[in-house]
């Protein structure tokens, strides 16, 4: 499914984040930085050795932040780590952290002149946030985002299994009306 915003695609698709052949791939990293599972695990293991070296320089990274490193064995050229929040009640900032998490790394690819990044549903798996509340925050703020940034040209929202495709795609058809 794509959507169109200024000169941007949106697009949401099901595959594998670490195939992904964007300038950068989103990375739903720990405060750490030091890996770990689902997402995080997946992206070091593809990426090989040189990536966690290159994430034990940079002293961890807050929750609602991100920060970016080399790509190394992947097919995109920069990660993009962000930290999402735990999800508890809805009611401890989780809403405005996870969308400072996908804002904050949409503004790393602009400030790295990247045209084009791969996210994964940022919260969703361990930490444990609804999928559709999730989706629906992630597309609020990249098409935000979108509408006032053109350097971007394309912004993929990669699932990892049709029932988070089928979600996402509901909560994008939702938005897009």
């Amino acid at each position: 499914m794509n959507y169109t915003i200024n000169d941007a695609i949106l697009k949401i698709v099901q595959g594998d984040i670490t195939q992904q052949d964007t300038d950068a791939i989103v990375n739903a990293a720990n405060e750490t930085l030091l890996g770990g599972g689902g997402v995080d695990g997946a992206i070091q293991r593809a990426a090989g050795p040189q990536l966690l070296a290159e994430c034990r320089t940079l002293g961890g990274c807050a929750t609602g932040d991100a920060k970016i490193t080399r790509g190394y064995n992947l097919r995109a050229r920069h990660v993009i780590h962000t930290v999402g929040p735990i999800y508890r009640d809805g009611k401890q900032g989780e809403p405005q952290l996870l969308a400072s998490a996908y804002r904050r790394s949409l503004e790393l690819a602009r400030e790295n002149n990247l045209q084009s990044v791969a996210f994964p549903a940022i919260s969703t798996g361990v930490y444990g946030y609804p999928r559709e509340d999730a989706a629906r925050i992630a597309f609020t703020t990249i098409m935000e985002f979108l509408k006032s940034n053109t350097s971007l040209k394309l912004v993929r929202m990669v699932l990892f299994d049709a029932n988070a495709l089928a979600a996402h795609e509901r909560v994008l058809q939702e938005l897009a009306k």
